[in-house]
């Protein structure tokens, strides 16, 4: 019986009272603090102040865990809007901010399938939005739109996770790669990306998301109103 359907053991007098949203809580707080590296059952019962057999009662492993995770940060993804357009929109921004509010979330979308209450939920409001859509192609333009967010995401906790290492950031790297650059690209060996460099617009993390977003969104668009 899959976590989901399981219920709880019953409660026990317990110096540490437990329950699985207890114990879901307290391993957020410390992925939310110091990444996934910080999460196991036995760190989350010190944090709980209870002994790590305790939890396996209400949780089999860490996978589970995990999946239990990441459902409830999709309790803080709530798309909405008018029409499939705007909820697709919708749903690309609210999961960005909920992986930049959650580090690690970046890290576990796009692997195991998300089937959490929460995640069901979800799905079910983004569905229902594209109800007008053809029924065969609901599927691909909501993995399309999943799979741009999960790439963008994780290129965005990346950069900024190397710039906590570093401590360069964006303007540093171009103060210590700029001379390289422009020297490599005088060289007129690479006409095209100087044009790039030189002439396009330079835009930030939010505005080169929303714009990206919007190029696959029209994509979208241009498919199904065939």
């Amino acid at each position: 019986m899959v976590v989901w359907e399981r219920p709880e053991p019953p409660s026990r007098p317990a110096q540490a009272p437990l329950s699985r949203e207890r114990i879901v809580r307290a391993a957020i707080r410390l992925a939310d603090a110091d990444g996934l590296e910080a999460v196991s059952l036995r760190k989350v019962a010190t944090e709980l102040g209870a002994g790590p057999m305790r939890l396996y009662g209400y949780i089999a492993s860490k996978d589970e865990l995990l999946d239990l995770m990441v459902d409830a940060v999709h309790a803080e993804i709530r798309p909405a809007g008018d029409g499939w357009r705007e909820m697709l929109r919708s749903l690309a921004e609210t999961t960005r901010q909920a992986a930049h509010e959650h580090e690690w979330l970046a890290d576990l979308l796009g692997g195991r399938p998300q089937l959490g209450p929460h995640a069901l939920a979800r799905g079910e409001v983004v569905a229902a939005a594209l109800d007008g859509v053809d029924v065969d192609d609901v599927m691909p333009v909501t993995n399309a739109v999943t799979a741009y967010v999960t790439g963008a995401v994780r290129r965005e906790i990346a950069e900024r996770r190397a710039e906590r290492a570093t401590g360069v950031d964006e303007e540093g790297w171009q103060r210590s790669l700029g001379p390289y650059l422009e020297r490599t690209l005088a060289t007129g060996r690479f006409p095209a990306l100087s044009r790039m460099v030189h002439d396009a617009a330079h835009l930030d993390a939010d505005e080169t998301f929303r714009l990206g977003l919007e190029f696959l969104l029209d994509g979208i668009e241009a498919r199904v109103s065939k």
